[in-house]
């Protein structure tokens, strides 16, 4: 009697010399995402909760590259962000989509990136050209447009599409990703305005990096020494940062705790 052993291949959490083209390093990262292969099998492997700090969401995604188990496109973003942290002249942001087919409404989720000015995006789908796009796009509308017609390929309606901020790349840092910054109804804007509120948005995130936005985030060894305000006492940093937003297209949904359905982000086509 003979016994076989089969050892399943391991995809390798990519390395980068420091001279490695940014570019390349997308690549690379977008390869090993694949090389994960979608999660077809309906049970969630990794809980994410979008409401957990970045510092949570990064440890999650260690734990990723450890068990090397299939992902959906909620987990690559969570991913994504993790293995180009070291990339600081690139800036990533989440975008959601929600689109129509058959009757019914279905999400997805890349990980929407900016390098020198060229927009583009990480993340995985059943769909090819539903994941990756290299940045080479000039203008986020130009980017958000490709997604609608490979949409459009499959059949699928564009319905709603969620943009949120730029990302830290501190992965210790206790702020919560700004998943929806700005929701836009496509049933509610002209082809037009739409293509505004795209521009508008990447205008918004370029002055906010301009800016530098303050202090740096806080992190896990700071965060003890900030003191909570007294009760019955408004965090005035917290009222105005509310007041500065303006939302693009239709207003956020003031309900903040409600939790995302992970089983929503698929695209069956």
């Amino acid at each position: 009697m003979f016994c076989f052993s089969f050892q399943i291949p391991i995809p390798s959490v990519p390395v980068f010399q420091p001279s490695t083209p940014i570019p390349e390093r997308l690549e690379a990262v977008q390869r090993y995402i694949r090389e994960l292969q979608y999660n077809h099998t309906g049970t969630q492997f990794f809980e994410i909760k979008k409401s957990r700090p970045l510092t949570g969401l990064m440890d999650l995604a260690k734990e990723m590259t450890k068990e090397a188990l299939p992902i959906k496109c909620l987990e690559a973003v969570i991913l994504g962000i993790y293995l180009t942290n070291n990339m600081t002249t690139l800036d990533r942001f989440p975008i959601s989509f929600k689109t129509h087919f058959s009757g019914n409404y279905f999400r997805h989720i890349v990980l929407g990136v900016n390098f020198g000015g060229r927009y583009g995006a990480l993340g995985i789908s059943r769909r090819e050209e539903l994941m990756y796009k290299a940045p080479v796009f000039r203008t986020l509308s130009e980017l958000i447009f490709d997604f609608e017609e490979a949409y459009r390929r499959c059949w699928h309606t564009l319905k709603k599409v969620k943009l949120g901020h730029c990302v830290s790349h501190d992965p210790h840092s206790v702020e919560q990703i700004e998943w929806k910054r700005s929701i836009l109804d496509l049933d509610k804007l002209t082809r037009e305005d739409f293509r505004k509120e795209l521009e508008r948005h990447a205008r918004d995130m370029r002055l906010k990096i301009g800016k530098g936005t303050g202090p740096p985030s806080p992190t896990k060894d700071r965060k003890k020494d900030v003191s909570s305000p007294q009760r019955g006492q408004a965090s005035p940093h917290r009222r105005n940062s509310r007041g500065d937003r303006r939302p693009s297209g239709e207003k956020k949904p003031a309900d903040s705790k409600a939790m995302p359905d992970l089983n929503g982000y698929q695209i069956r086509v």
